[in-house]
């Protein structure tokens, strides 16, 4: 098996592409006609955004990310070489810094924001 995306549930499909855009340097790949669903490229696995209500038609209680809130118990991480430099980009995006960068005992470098909608990302280094 294959991980082949991760979709964001998220209020509004335009503003978190764009978000994503300018905070991490991601490119659209596919936006549905509709506006209800939109892929980011970031290689081999698809970041999609679905609207809320959207996915309010198929699940009806799923918990919905919002900035003011706690963040759910998932993350996103990317990989970046400079990770200092992906936060400081991010947060002239708009994203809240969480965690400034920080080298973990296994020698991978990590930082946390959270986007516009408060889901929690994860800049970091590459392991190993």
């Amino acid at each position: 098996m294959k991980l082949g995306y991760v979709i964001l549930y998220v209020p509004d499909i335009a503003k978190a592409a764009s978000f994503y855009e300018a905070a991490f340097g991601l490119t659209s790949q596919f936006v549905a006609p509709s506006g209800q669903f939109a892929a980011m490229d970031t290689g081999d696995t698809v970041l999609g955004f679905a609207s809320e209500s959207f996915v309010a038609g198929n699940v009806t209680d799923f918990a919905r990310q919002r900035p003011g809130g706690n963040p759910q118990a998932v993350e996103i991480a990317f990989i970046a070489d400079d990770v200092a430099a992906a936060v400081e980009r991010a947060a002239r995006a708009g994203a809240t810094i969480v965690r400034q960068p920080e080298v973990k005992p296994w020698g991978q470098t990590v930082a946390y924001v959270r986007d516009l909608n408060g889901a929690l990302v994860e800049l970091c280094t590459k392991m190993g």
